[in-house]
């Protein structure tokens, strides 16, 4: 089989190198790629978001399947239009991936499935968003409704930052489109997990839970990245939570949108908070997570290919997924300053010196013209190790981060602080 990966992140060099080990592939192509991607399968310069590009190529190259890693060309339809054109995609249609693509959406699916979720009420103008929260005074979220690379999230301690959120999203609007509508919701505390599932619209299987780590510092202490690291599996999320997960919010989401005439095909990704009171769904995102895949798709034993391929042919109920009993955990190094204003073109060295059972995969790198490998975005590398224990793990993984360097290079090293 040819295989296209959309996308050029740490999460593609995952599928990529998955993929990879597949007996059924013939040849793998990965548009845009990055760096380290151009080692494991040919990079093809078509951004994610170019999706005539995409299609036109893979028509072109007859494309077996194309693997769709980032949310924004599923929000934008791109397996519709590939469809269209006799093109088997993996992910969601655009009417199913508003799951992640609206807020609202996602909020009023859960309320009509029954799926246990934060308090929310929805506003379109500035003024009542503004007189709800001063009425809630105290602690709440303000979400923007559309896709806003993961920004448009504010957890705000007191009115004035529900306030100054508020008018940044809908007045500001600093995420363009994406602050037409807001939600601002009961803020939840407790310890957040993620759970991702393959989904062919009327069967689901659940992945091994992770748990990633947004905040830039030790401690979950600065802002809010696209986050720093990840690990599998969270002693949080015991097996009787995961029957409740399976019974009260996956079956429900998929048998709720296929009564509803949406067919979810492609990966589903619930975002939970366990507090004291329940396990609550925070998000669902219609594709696999960053950094959550590099420390799931190392535990998934057996044919990545075989499982995608039954996803799309509605055999999912066939398919019975293994996995690694050893816990992964890995470690995102960024550049300077991220997640603000970052400098990209610093060169890399050492991954020469990490030890061959450590992975390596590449999120925001690239070939300098001489030759070498350099920065290109600001996360830049995930160091993801296996160990017989999740602290085995963690010590294996930052082993391999030792290895590594560039100048303003910058990492947690606490990941896994909760279950440790």
């Amino acid at each position: 089989m040819k295989v296209l990966v959309v996308g050029g992140g740490g999460r593609e060099h995952a599928l990529v190198w998955k993929l990879k080990q597949s007996p059924r592939l013939t040849k793998i192509y990965c548009a845009p790629g990055n760096g380290g991607i151009a080692g494991d399968a040919e990079c093809v310069p078509i951004r994610a978001d170019d999706l005539i590009g995409l299609r036109d190529f893979a028509v072109r190259e007859k494309i077996d399947l194309t693997v769709v890693g980032p949310e924004a060309p599923l929000v934008s339809g791109i397996v519709d239009l590939f469809e269209e054109a006799g093109l088997r995609a993996f992910g969601p249609g655009a009417r199913a991936a508003l799951l992640e693509g609206s807020k609202v959406f996602a909020k009023e699916t859960m309320a009509s499935c029954g799926i246990p979720t934060a308090d929310f009420r929805v506003f379109r103008e500035l003024a009542p968003a503004l007189r709800y929260v001063r009425n809630l005074d105290g602690p709440c979220v303000v979400k923007a409704d559309g896709l806003a690379a993961g920004k448009g999230v504010v957890v705000a301690d007191n009115v004035a930052e529900a306030e100054a959120a508020l008018r940044l999203i809908m007045e500001e609007r600093a995420f363009g489109a994406a602050g037409e509508a807001v939600i601002v919701e009961e803020r939840l505390e407790g310890e957040e997990v993620s759970v991702l599932a393959f989904a062919d619209g009327q069967t689901f299987l659940p992945m091994v839970a992770s748990q990633d780590h947004k905040r830039a510092g030790d401690g979950d202490t600065g802002p809010n990245t696209g986050g720093m690291g990840a690990y599998s599996p969270p002693p949080v999320y015991t097996p009787s939570l995961h029957e409740q997960v399976c019974s009260e919010v996956l079956g429900p989401l998929i048998q709720g949108l296929a009564s509803d005439g949406i067919k979810y095909r492609g990966v589903i990704y619930a975002g939970l908070m366990i507090t004291a009171k329940g396990t609550y769904v925070l998000e669902f995102n219609c594709r696999f997570g960053d950094p959550e895949a590099q420390a799931v798709i190392p535990r998934l034993r057996g044919d990545l290919l075989d499982v995608l391929d039954a996803v799309l042919s509605e055999r999912l109920s066939e398919v019975e997924l293994e996995w690694d009993d050893r816990p992964a955990a890995c470690v995102v190094l960024a550049s300077g300053g991220y997640p603000g204003a970052y400098e990209t073109g610093q060169e890399i060295t050492g991954l020469d010196l990490v030890p061959p059972d450590i992975i390596v995969f590449h999120a925001g790198t690239r070939m300098s013209d001489s030759g070498s490998l350099v920065t290109a975005g600001g996360r830049v590398l995930g160091i993801t190790a296996l160990g017989d224990t999740i602290g085995d793990a963690v010590r294996h993984a930052y082993q391999g981060v030792d290895r590594v360097s560039f100048e303003g290079m910058h990492f947690r090293r606490d990941i896994a602080h909760r279950a440790l």
